[in-house]
């Protein structure tokens, strides 16, 4: 039978599963004085327990608040990239801009070799604007801002499938 509520045992001994709070996979012997908690299974046995802890008090309760709040906080590592993109994208955006201005201009002075521009396809605004597409594809900041909340998300979920809560 399932325990009721958080309690000590104030009479009988029997062996629970308390795999539920510790992942112990293994009952355990509990004896008068010994502490149990809500909805861990009495395996087998006749034990009283005086109830220290019922409802949002209970173990259990409190393993749900915490995980909750992990999930519902970022990490301090997120609040840093998020700060670090703020920064670096219109920084990126302001570099590409005037690589395309510095490019167009070379072109158009013609100070830029015939040769490179020799694709009937290519004119001075296509052959600056790759130039400004690269410096954005190259600096682009998305991968941090992408990759640090993902790699959290990776990592709690690993952690939690072995038992260890993070915050």
């Amino acid at each position: 039978a399932r325990m009721p509520a958080d309690g000590d045992i104030v009479s009988g001994a029997s062996y629970v599963d308390e795999s539920m709070i510790t992942g112990e996979p293994l009952p355990v012997p509990k004896n008068y004085g010994d502490a149990v908690f809500g909805s861990t299974i009495n395996q087998n046995g006749a034990i009283v327990v005086r109830a220290k802890a019922v409802g949002s008090d209970s173990a259990l309760s409190q393993i749900v608040k915490l995980v909750e709040e992990a999930q519902m906080t970022k990490a301090p590592i997120q609040d840093f990239a998020d700060r670090i993109a703020g920064i670096f994208t219109p920084v990126v955006i302001t570099l590409a801009s005037l690589t395309f201005m510095v490019w167009f201009g070379m072109t158009e002075a013609s100070l830029v070799p015939s040769d490179w521009l020799k694709s009937e396809s290519s004119t001075p605004f296509l052959f600056s604007l790759l130039f400004s597409i690269s410096v954005v594809v190259v600096a682009c900041p998305c991968a941090l801002g992408l990759a640090t909340p993902t790699a959290v998300m990776v990592g709690t979920g690993v952690g939690a499938t072995n038992g260890i809560l993070i915050k």
